[in-house]
């Protein structure tokens, strides 16, 4: 597993949800049918490690579904997130079933608008004066803590098997790797090396800064029956971190940091303070475009609830963090018995829903998914598509 550097928050749910078993119409949106699980509970005790995503699954049907029944309770003044100690509870107002927070003991005390964690304030204060030097006025500092609590709000789906894809993986072009400074040795001749060491790179620009990622290509991701050249993206996992400590042909390079070796043939990307965003929103892909998984992470030929897949729909295409796909499982072949001799023997039967996948970090042509619920067994070139 991959360490998590920075860890940053955005806030975009509310904490009142308003659910309607028919159709629900909310401002700026358009009317739409919202179901309940028929195995909703009436109320749920929000705990750590509960997801929003997992406690929406408790009380809707389509759990995507819960941007158009969203509603912020004025009576909490910070309303966009929910966290442990909260309860969820069903009541029914004009008919209509409501889902609402009841905030725990578990929010933050002194910081319900999400100010910082715990800071130290240094504010002036009217002191004596006396031993002051001739002409100048003495201030007096006195440090003052101002207490607030850790924002321990749940993220949407689990951040411990995504994070490693937010961090340390990306999607890049065949031009971009053929472009990019490579490994030419390491330091003493090895075939690998880690922290604190050398690495001699060629193809670096004098002025392409002084901080890189070192990335090894592992797969190349195509359509399905593609030929071998037609790619839609290679995944590159960051090995290293490096400094540039010599410009030149080769440059003189040092890992500061490193995740897995560093090999020969490695690529140079530039990096930057990666951020985390737990608070994606749920939302059904709204194009008409169908896709396929091209490609599991660790290579599984089946698939489940919680691993992560590659689609072959990207931002060009729409895509954004957070869409939802339904995933349908190809329709198997299957021999005509009744009628053997008949034309066209053959038959491919229906495909079947198979599970959802979130998107949780879409590039050009390809984007990471999460399988938020399976239903099914899902495969490699199961379709993809709007729910």
């Amino acid at each position: 597993m991959f360490t998590i550097k920075t860890f940053t928050i955005k806030t975009v749910l509310g904490a009142l949800l308003v659910l309607t078993v028919g159709t629900v119409t909310t401002p700026g949106a358009l009317a739409q049918t919202v179901a309940l699980n028929p195995d909703h509970p009436d109320r749920h005790t929000v705990v750590r490690g509960d997801t929003l995503w997992g406690i929406s699954s408790r009380f809707l049907r389509d759990p995507w579904q819960w941007q158009a029944v969203w509603r912020i309770n004025p009576d909490i003044q910070n309303p966009h997130r929910i966290y442990p100690g909260d309860v969820v509870f069903l009541t029914i107002q004009d008919g209509q079933p409501v889902l609402q927070v009841e905030p725990g003991s578990g929010r933050p005390r002194n910081n319900m608008a999400g100010e910082p964690s715990p800071e130290q304030v240094l504010t002036e204060s009217s002191g004596p004066t006396a031993t002051a030097p001739a002409g100048l006025r003495l201030v007096k500092l006195s440090p003052q803590i101002r207490v607030a609590g850790l924002d321990l709000a749940i993220p949407t789906i689990p951040m411990d098997i995504i994070s490693p894809f937010l961090l340390r993986a990306r999607v890049v072009s065949q031009e971009e790797m053929d472009n990019a400074p490579y490994v030419v040795s390491l330091e003493e001749g090895r075939v690998s090396s880690g922290m604190g060491q050398k690495a001699y790179v060629r193809n670096l620009d004098d002025n392409a800064g002084m901080q890189f990622g070192v990335f090894h290509q592992t797969v190349a991701y195509r359509n399905p029956g593609a030929k071998r050249e037609d790619i839609l993206g290679y995944e590159a996992i960051q090995v290293a971190e490096a400094r540039v400590d010599r410009f030149g042909d080769p440059a003189t390079l040092m890992l500061t940091a490193s995740y897995r070796e560093t090999l020969l043939g490695d690529r140079l990307l530039p990096i930057g303070q990666e951020e985390i965003n737990p608070f994606l929103l749920p939302r059904a892909y709204d194009k008409p475009t169908p896709g396929k998984i091209v490609a599991v992470v660790d290579g599984v030929s089946k698939i489940g609830q919680y691993q992560v897949v590659a689609i072959n729909l990207g931002t060009r295409d729409g895509v954004e963090p957070g869409h939802v796909f339904i995933v349908n499982q190809a329709g198997t072949l299957v021999r005509d018995g009744v009628q053997p001799a008949r034309k066209g023997n053959i038959v491919t039967l229906p495909e079947e829903r198979a599970g959802v996948l979130l998107v949780f970090r879409p590039f050009e042509r390809v984007s990471y998914a999460l399988v938020v619920a399976a239903e099914k067994e899902i495969r490699q070139y199961d379709a993809v598509v709007a729910p």
